[in-house]
């Protein structure tokens, strides 16, 4: 045992009360209690311990419990240890000692190697984490439920890749047990397995969730490798590891993602799973033969970026409140538009999130899931097994649903069951891809939904687009040319309310951080559904709109430019989409 740590334990021991009179010392007990647990210990044949006997009888908390005895012997508690724990750390003890001992390393500082451990006083596991992790041992006292909590965050199945060895910086000499470009199948699993690869590629994926990518492109070229991150909807070149480590780097994914590993002449998708901070992302695979070699895109699907309220989306009061009254709605269809990209799935799990409730059975066929919401039975369809869209909803209106939601309107087929669906007493959210809200009435009409039929069930159309946020570190007054200043004025806005950001580090030197979404609501009124169900053409649409005071996508992205939130460029990128 070090001298540090005998140091650390003898000063801090401070008691030798049983627990149950230290639990009446610190109030969290009365005699009474203590002795009603020391009966029905004793009725028991002392089977149990007495803090699983308090806590059996709800006499005290699990954490009163543990807090208690790490007050009495001076050790810190910590009641959040999956949020405390460093991943680079856990490997300091095997995980069968782990889970053998319920203890869980956190941090490594100056040497000193801190653990949560369920008892604080015992000396011989402190001593025993010190011999094999070969680090001086500071416990801190945790309950069991957090610290088991933590060990399946941090050590989940195996079939879950745990992201636990990442380098702030890889050194180039790392890469050099790779000499060769493997081409035997044999070769590529041995390369692929290689320290530096698994790190590399740990390294791409962890860098990339934390700063909060949408993908992840991994691309060959001519004597060069490159590896791009999407953030915020713009691509940039995050590093560029040497070109041999391109057939291991698309190897190792490809085993993680189970996906063949000699196939390099056809495209291949695949999916897996990381853990970071105590939460699973998704990542789906697609790889593309190419003239340089095999081009790796991984699509990563974070379940926190998709659990956003409604609020939180950049609605404007007014549109808000009439998109709330849409949703609202006991029947019909109501649809979400714009590119890929553009949110349409973010703000759908909004909407069901909100209103979803027990009374409700609330239903979606997706492609893929993106995010998992509590209470609502989720599919995903499967075309290879011959699950689609259209037999998917065919399935789930037998399943008795309120609500639905179908990922996208594709065909004509799709198109046809969620209509009659509407028209049989449900609410049906889908997205359609156009441009802007009035083309979605002529796309059902395109895809063969019957122009009175559209009328009878079209309940709102929203559009939407995303723009980047001003950088709030780097925001500075902006001031824009003669046309933009008539745009801004156009929109009801103040031309002299023009931000930018001038690029820092917190930003890469963009000067936006974060985007926003930029929207346009059709909420058709009598007249309008109408000219619908009698086949008006979409200009007379758009016209009759405009008379009527519609809010277009551009008016409300000046808005926020005119607001301080975004670029005037933003929206006229966005809006020329």
């Amino acid at each position: 045992m070090s001298e540090k740590w005998q140091c650390d334990m003898t000063t801090d021991l401070v008691t030798d009360v049983p627990l149950g009179q230290l639990l009446v010392q610190r109030g969290v007990l009365s005699e009474a209690d203590l002795d009603r647990a020391l009966t029905w210990q004793a009725d028991h044949g002392h089977q149990h311990l007495l803090g699983e006997v308090i806590q059996r009888l709800e006499l005290a908390t699990e954490e009163e419990v543990v807090r208690s005895l790490a007050e009495s012997y001076g050790v810190p508690f910590v009641s959040s240890v999956a949020k405390t724990a460093d991943p680079a750390v856990i490997e300091l003890l095997s995980r069968a000692f782990i889970e053998e001992h319920r203890v869980l390393p956190l941090f490594l500082v100056r040497g000193v190697l801190t653990v949560a451990v369920i008892e604080p006083s015992n000396l011989f596991l402190a001593e025993e984490m010190a011999r094999i992790s070969g680090h001086e041992v500071q416990v801190v006292a945790a309950t069991r439920t957090e610290i088991e909590n933590a060990i399946r965050s941090w050590l989940p199945a195996a079939n879950v890749f745990v992201i636990d060895d990442i380098y702030e910086d890889i050194a180039e000499e790392d890469f050099s047990v790779i000499e060769r470009e493997a081409t035997e199948l044999a070769d590529l699993e041995e390369v692929a397995g290689h320290g530096p690869v698994v790190k590399l590629v740990n390294y791409i994926i962890f860098t990339a969730v934390q700063e909060g990518a949408s993908d992840i492109h991994i691309e060959p070229e001519d004597h060069r490798l490159r590896v791009r991150y999407r953030v915020d909807g713009r691509l940039y070149e995050k590093l560029s590891p040497p070109h041999r480590m391109h057939a291991a780097i698309a190897s190792r994914i490809k085993i993680m993602s189970n996906l063949d590993i000699s196939e390099r002449r056809v495209p291949q998708d695949g999916d897996f799973n990381v853990m970071m901070e105590g939460r699973p992302i998704d990542l789906r695979v697609s790889t593309m033969p190419g003239k340089y070699g095999e081009k790796v895109v991984i699509r990563i699907i974070d379940s926190r970026n998709s659990r956003l309220s409604l609020d939180q989306l950049g609605f404007g009061p007014q549109t808000l409140e009439a998109w709330r009254d849409i949703v609202s709605h006991p029947n019909g269809v109501v649809l979400v538009t714009g590119p890929t990209g553009s949110g349409k799935s973010t703000t759908l799990y909004s909407v069901l999130s909100e209103i979803n409730s027990d009374d409700k059975n609330v239903s979606t066929i997706e492609d893929p899931v993106e995010a998992r919401i509590p209470g609502v039975n989720q599919a995903q369809v499967n075309v290879k097994a011959g699950f689609t869209f259209a037999g998917a909803l065919r399935s789930m209106l037998r399943q008795d649903p309120d609500i639905l939601m179908v990922g996208e309107v594709r065909d004509g087929e799709t198109a046809a069951i969620v209509t009659q669906a509407a028209l049989t007493g449900h609410l049906v959210f889908s997205t359609l891809h156009t441009n802007d809200a009035p083309s979605a009435v002529t796309r059902l009409v395109n895809l063969g939904v019957e122009p009175y039929l559209v009328a009878a069930t079209l309940r709102g159309v929203l559009a939407q687009r995303l723009v980047r946020k001003i950088c709030p570190h780097c925001k500075a007054k902006a001031e824009p040319d003669e046309r933009m200043v008539a745009m801004i004025r156009a929109s009801g806005g103040d031309p002299e309310a023009v931000w930018s950001g001038s690029g820092c580090g917190r930003c890469r030197g963009t000067g936006y951080a974060g985007r926003i979404g930029v929207f346009e609501l059709l909420a058709p009124d009598a007249d309008l559904l109408e000219a619908i169900a009698s086949g008006e053409s979409l200009q007379a649409l758009r016209t009759r709109l405009a008379e009527g005071g519609f809010r277009t996508l551009r008016e409300d992205g000046w808005e926020k430019v005119a607001a301080g939130l975004t670029t005037p460029e933003e929206v006229l990128c966005a809006a020329s989409q």
